[in-house]
């Protein structure tokens, strides 16, 4: 895409163009398979990986892969220098996003305690995942979005089982709130960090390395990366139908409850992307990092969300009703927002980008 004059969003391929038209005919498509389809939800979810169904697990790998290949990965020293952006995203992601989940989950929840732990686990759990295509799909810097994706996945294996005992027992129990436990070891958000990020992560670099040093970088970047571009978001869009043909029978039986758990995680998202997007423009970041720091601070790792919340307190739990449709919320909202953020991009200037070509 040009300049932020002329028409961002016209310039996208018709692909990203009608990319609400494809995800909106995804999640139909997902819904009436799984409520017309007989046995098709227990043969989705047969075979998992750390608790995702496996068609899931490839539907992420296959989307992300991509993405990380066309990341630079000799550029990242330009970001992970560049403290405007690291430390704003650090306290965005591990000390308001889970604060004001917990405030929303209890304001809008107050009579419903499993689904208001189900939002609170889901706001302590840190996007690794679908944030890379949002953020590539508004053009977003992707050597930061790789950095600080990378960022929190470190504080996720440090961070998620102490916040979620803070969050869920003893911050509760400071205010004369009811308390609940969560019962998640280090190894098992290693594990979901290693699978979703560590593996698409390692082949978009050997990928990068290897096309590199065979082909060069002019062949790399308009000859082989154009040709798997399109996998990124083919990935999401078979992703999506699975995640909704896996939950279509529970959504469709519990339509109330599922609005109920979608109101604050409405609030939440716009909140924090729109307070993210505020904070980078008045720190004077680019379009590109401005558009990062947003979208890693708005996203959640629902992976991860659901498999603990399934492990704790069992699979047709509230709690992991709540996770299910986390990302069921999530993909509709951070899509608008894609389109929110190119539509803002004329508003910053060219000369305020960090990274030269």
């Amino acid at each position: 895409m040009t300049g932020p004059d002329t028409g961002v969003v016209g310039k996208l391929s018709t692909l990203d163009r009608f990319l609400p038209v494809w995800i909106a005919a995804a999640m139909v498509a997902g819904l009436l398979a799984g409520r017309w389809i007989p046995g098709l939800n227990g043969v989705l979810s047969a075979v998992q990986v750390d608790g995702i169904s496996l068609p899931i697990a490839l539907g992420l790998l296959v989307m992300m892969y991509p993405v990380l290949a066309k990341v630079r990965y000799d550029r990242l020293g330009t970001v992970t220098g560049d403290r405007r952006l690291l430390w704003p995203s650090l306290v965005l992601n591990w000390l308001i996003g889970p604060a004001l989940m917990f405030g929303l989950a209890w304001l809008l929840l107050p009579d419903l305690p499993e689904y208001r732990t189900g939002l609170i686990i889901v706001g302590l759990a840190r996007c690794i995942a679908m944030v890379i295509i949002w953020n590539d799909l508004a053009c977003g810097d992707r050597e930061a979005a790789a950095v600080l994706v990378a960022l929190n996945s470190v504080f996720q294996v440090i961070a998620f089982g102490f916040l979620g005992w803070f969050y869920l027992a003893v911050l509760p129990g400071w205010l004369g709130l009811p308390q609940a436990d969560l019962a998640v070891s280090g190894w098992q958000i290693a594990k979901s960090v290693l699978i979703f990020l560590g593996i698409p992560l390692l082949a978009g670099y050997l990928t990068r390395r290897l096309g590199e040093r065979a082909k060069g970088r002019a062949w790399y970047e308009t000859r082989f990366l154009p040709m798997i571009g399109p996998a990124a978001l083919y990935g999401l869009l078979f992703t999506i139908v699975i995640l909704f043909a896996l939950q279509g029978e529970q959504i469709s039986a519990r339509p109330l409850d599922v609005v109920r758990i979608a109101v604050p995680l409405l609030v939440y998202f716009g909140l924090m992307w729109a307070g993210s997007y505020a904070f980078g423009r008045a720190a004077g970041l680019s379009y590109e990092r401005t558009t990062t720091l947003a979208f890693t601070a708005a996203g959640n790792n629902f992976e991860l969300a659901i498999a603990v919340a399934i492990a704790t307190f069992g699979a047709t739990s509230g709690q992991a009703l709540a996770g299910v449709v986390g990302p069921l919320i999530e993909v509709p909202v951070l899509v608008a927002l894609v389109y929110v953020s190119l539509a803002l991009r004329r508003r910053f200037t060219p000369a305020r980008v960090e990274v030269t070509p």
